[in-house]
């Protein structure tokens, strides 16, 4: 009756979950140890990729409680290596982990180790039949894993290149005495872990933002008032689908607290100190035994609120202070050592007056590994591997401050394909895809970076909306900029006063719904806007759908839309600066 389960389809947990009472988690370990006693376990057969004409020699292989022999033998002699990859391509998981995956492969089987890939997504280059010596397309749960493992019996399993399906299987692994290599799964467990995690930046004097996990309304109200307004509400089960969100008044929480499913000790919200107006940065870099190797420090050009995700990317970064640099690379050290990191990691900083702040410490590949190792030219992932598999890896001689190009990593959206979505970034990931430039110049870096990802450099007309007061100052040269560019510049009425104020000429547009004209969707509808800048303002309903309409409407008419103040100068600055005959077209090893 075991081996009939098997053979349909149940998995050891789901079979711990129909025949146990107590811990799944445990459970699962006393069917799979009686499985195995009974003998009843996968075998290995070959994908036949020769549509039974020939004798099918691929290295494609799948498990399977069908068959009665294994099509492979194996060779239990701890140089092979197995390494977990990203599984589905999905939002938030993409193509930047199988880079990585894939450049952990090349480096295993530089150093004469046989490499064993698991991954079922057939999109991805870590499945091509060239690239491992054994490819298993089976899934990354634990049961699969030890399966594929007690087969091999390899040197050890790579985890912390896929990104954080294999990253989340780490404990499990450790637990069942498996060699992960390079950082412990202990270490990756007290990052992880947001209470060890805060403990362990208490300990080394190194700050974060102010946050707790409340379990009642009451605590709630009550940190809100503690520490001000906006905060970071994160609820451990939302029923709208929506995982984070910032809210800037007693008003917007209350709001956003109904959405949420009860708070109660099962499903506590942890809210955080929300620290506006402060500069997002980033570290990508690899460790050994404890000691900061190599590293490559980037900035966003948002203000923090946005995901890392869907940031816009500078490296090496333009506009922060030197002391800041400083900080930022003694912090790393200090986590290194104390995490005893031995491969790749990822930590988010949040900078405002030179005031640094650890938002997460990822001990792991991050998205943006492969961009600042294309920019930097120098392999932060292969160096990774080699310490992970403790052969002698060479430290780069080359550092952020002798780089003479700049690079920028833009996200691509789909939002004209998702129906009735609001394409306005937040603090979840909405990004598709992304693509990353190289530039002499700052401006050109990021002209390059916005033209890939499908803004158009307008001709004539640009409408501005530019949402709070911070936002319209932040506006105010930019605009100016476009007026000696010779633009013409269209504004609702809130901004069209703001510019009258300074000096700046626009035409005031009324909102979509004013039966007045001019009106703005008149001006969008009849292909008379060039370029949308939507700055969203608040939550009030008025402003949420006028903006709503604004911003769907350019996205639905396929015009060029920015959201977001920072960027927005960014690209006003850069188109008003670079004439795109001047925009210089170079290969990649003509950056050195």
């Amino acid at each position: 009756m075991l081996l009939q389960a098997k053979v349909t389809g149940f998995s050891d947990f789901q079979l711990a979950r129909l025949i146990f009472k107590g811990d799944v988690s445990e459970d699962m370990h006393v069917v799979r140890e009686h499985r195995k006693k009974r003998n009843i376990i996968p075998y290995v057969k070959q994908i036949d990729t020769l549509a039974a004409e020939y004798p099918a020699q691929t290295n494609y292989l799948y498990l399977t409680y069908s068959g009665n022999e294994h099509d492979i033998s194996f060779f239990n002699d701890k140089k092979s290596v197995i390494v977990l990859g990203s599984g589905a391509y999905r939002i938030g998981s993409s193509v930047e982990f199988d880079w990585c995956s894939v450049n952990a492969l090349n480096t295993v089987n530089d150093e004469g180790y046989r490499s064993i890939m698991i991954n079922y997504n057939p999109e991805t280059v870590s499945t091509d039949y060239d690239v491992c010596d054994r490819l298993y397309f089976d899934e990354l749960s634990y049961e699969r894993v030890m399966d594929i493992h007690d087969l091999e019996n390899p040197k050890g399993v790579i985890v912390s290149v896929g990104g954080q399906i294999p990253n989340n299987l780490a404990m499990r692994l450790h637990n069942s005495k498996v060699n992960v290599l390079g950082t412990s799964p202990i270490s990756i467990d007290n990052a992880e872990n947001r209470h060890k995690f805060s403990m362990l930046l208490d300990k080394l004097g190194i700050d974060q933002p102010r946050w707790k996990e409340l379990t009642s309304l009451d605590e709630i109200y009550g940190f809100s008032e503690e520490v001000g307004f906006p905060l970071l509400v994160r609820p451990s089960y939302v029923l709208s689908g929506a995982a984070m969100n910032v809210v800037s008044n007693k008003e917007e929480l209350e709001h956003f607290l109904t959405l949420a499913a009860n708070v109660s000790k099962q499903y506590p919200v942890v809210v955080s100190e929300f620290i506006e107006q402060a500069k997002e940065i980033e570290i990508d870099a690899v460790a050994k035994n404890g000691e900061l190797f190599s590293y490559a420090i980037s900035e966003h050009v948002e203000f923090a609120g946005v995901h890392s995700g869907d940031a816009t990317m500078v490296f090496p970064p333009q506009k922060i202070y030197f002391e800041t640099v400083r900080r930022i690379k003694k912090i790393a050290r200090q986590l290194s050592e104390a995490l005893e990191i031995s491969g790749p990691f990822n930590m988010q900083f949040l900078a405002k007056d030179n005031d640094i702040k650890v938002i997460e410490c990822n001990l792991r590949a991050s998205r943006s590994m492969p961009f600042v190792s294309k920019v930097l030219k120098s392999n932060l992932i292969d160096q990774a591997t080699r310490i992970m598999l403790n052969v002698p890896v060479e430290k780069p001689n080359k550092s952020i401050f002798e780089i003479d190009h700049i690079g920028c990593k833009a996200p691509q959206f789909s939002f004209s394909r998702l129906k009735k979505a609001d394409p306005v970034l937040g603090v979840d990931m909405s990004s598709t895809g992304e693509v990353g430039c190289i530039g002499d110049t700052y401006y050109e870096a990021i002209l390059k970076a916005m033209l890939s990802v499908g803004y158009r450099i307008p001709k004539k007309n640009i409408l501005l909306s530019t949402g709070p007061m911070r936002s319209k100052v932040e506006m105010v040269n930019s605009a100016r900029m476009l007026i000696e560019k010779g633009y013409n510049l269209f504004a609702t009425h809130g901004t069209h006063e703001f510019l009258k104020l300074n000096g700046i000429e626009s035409i005031d547009l009324a909102w979509p719904d004013e039966d007045k004209k001019p009106n703005v969707l008149d001006h969008l509808s009849s292909g008379q806007i060039d370029l949308v800048i939507n700055i969203p303002k608040n939550l009030s309903s008025h402003e949420l759908s006028n903006d709503y309409t604004i911003r769907r409407s350019a996205v639905d008419l396929n015009i060029p839309l920015i959201t977001n103040a920072r960027l927005a100068s960014a690209f006003i600055y850069a188109i008003c600066k670079i004439e795109p005959d001047d925009i210089s077209i170079k290969s990649w090893s003509e950056y050195k």
